[in-house]
């Protein structure tokens, strides 16, 4: 009798490591965005994998980070959160720099639930033990990616200096080391992503499908579409804006799509608009041939001053 596995696979990383576009990667579409601005993914976003035996649910997460606003704080409770009831954790850091801070907050935080994840299945409880189907003990799957940007040498001296940081958290926590399987990847290339998700497929549990058979994110339209009007514009802005534009649908009655494009300031204004609209006529544009056929898109831009900063504008921003 053939076994079919299923389970959560949460994505950790700090900023602009690559999660995003190796979930999309994984999943083979495109279910979030990406650009080369740090904290793109504000939310969590799951992208699922349908296999003739197994589904796997990613999780994507906003880059664990120090905050400055807010807004990342929240972002950094929303990545925290993601690692609790999930079957496999998955740590990115990249191999184009030292191992930092950052990457270190990332592994400790994601070593101590594969530990508690480990504690619960030793005593046998329920789900968070991985149950009695989970093959093996819950280990925690290390991805260094862009290796395609640095030669064999640099990859190996990466990971030498994971496995050092990852030591010292086991000694440091007075435990067992807990079980690590380093994975040097492209996310761009796809070179290493297949041997990564044929581990994470052999971590699940016997489980049954969460979603239907052919879904490959749970996002709804309205988010996906604001987000693709936030993806555009981070490609086309200048450094200091992207963290200060927010998109939302306000309105939705198919075929037209009523979107707002936030930002902090007066001056930022002028700038998402551009030239004569040409930058906002752009972004329409794109989002659109990413649209069903027939979807008619407006696209409004206004000043919601400090958003990042204050409670009440996050919420209703759904933050």
């Amino acid at each position: 009798m053939t076994v079919f596995r299923s389970g959560f696979v949460a994505v950790v990383g700090r900023p602009n490591v690559g999660k995003s576009t190796l979930v999309n990667a994984m999943v083979g579409t495109k279910v979030t965005i990406t650009s080369p601005r740090p904290n793109t993914t504000r939310s969590q976003v799951r992208g699922v994998l349908n296999l003739p035996d197994a589904q796997v649910v990613f999780v994507d997460t906003p880059g664990l980070h120090k905050p400055r606003t807010a807004l990342g704080e929240r972002m950094n409770e929303s990545a925290t959160a993601s690692l609790d009831d999930v079957d496999v954790v998955v740590a990115m850091v990249e191999a184009t720099g030292a191992v930092g801070p950052g990457d270190r907050m990332v592994l400790a935080q994601s070593a101590r639930r594969v530990r508690s994840m480990a504690r619960a299945a030793a005593l046998g409880h329920g789900r968070d033990a991985g149950d009695d189907a989970q093959t093996g003990d819950p280990t925690l799957l290390v991805v260094v990616n862009k290796i395609d940007r640095v030669g064999g040498d640099g990859v190996l001296t990466h990971l030498t200096a994971v496995a050092d940081v990852i030591r010292v958290l086991d000694e440091g926590d007075g435990e067992l080391p807990i079980p690590v399987e380093y994975f040097p990847v492209s996310a761009t290339s796809g070179e290493g992503v297949a041997g990564l998700v044929d581990a994470v497929v052999a971590r699940l549990p016997e489980g049954p499908r969460y979603y239907p058979e052919g879904m490959v994110t749970d996002v709804a339209e309205a988010f996906w579409v604001a987000d693709l009007v936030r993806e555009e514009l981070l490609h086309r802005v200048q450094d200091e804006l992207p963290h200060s534009i927010a998109c939302r649908v306000s309105e939705w009655e198919w075929p037209r799509v009523r979107c707002e494009i936030l930002v902090e300031r007066d001056s930022q204004k002028g700038i998402v608009i551009g030239k004569g609209g040409t930058t906002l006529k752009e972004v329409g544009i794109a989002v659109r041939k990413q649209m069903p056929p027939g979807a008619y898109l407006e696209l409004f831009v206004r000043v919601e001053k400090r958003w990042q900063h204050r409670e009440d504008a996050l919420d209703r921003l759904g933050f």
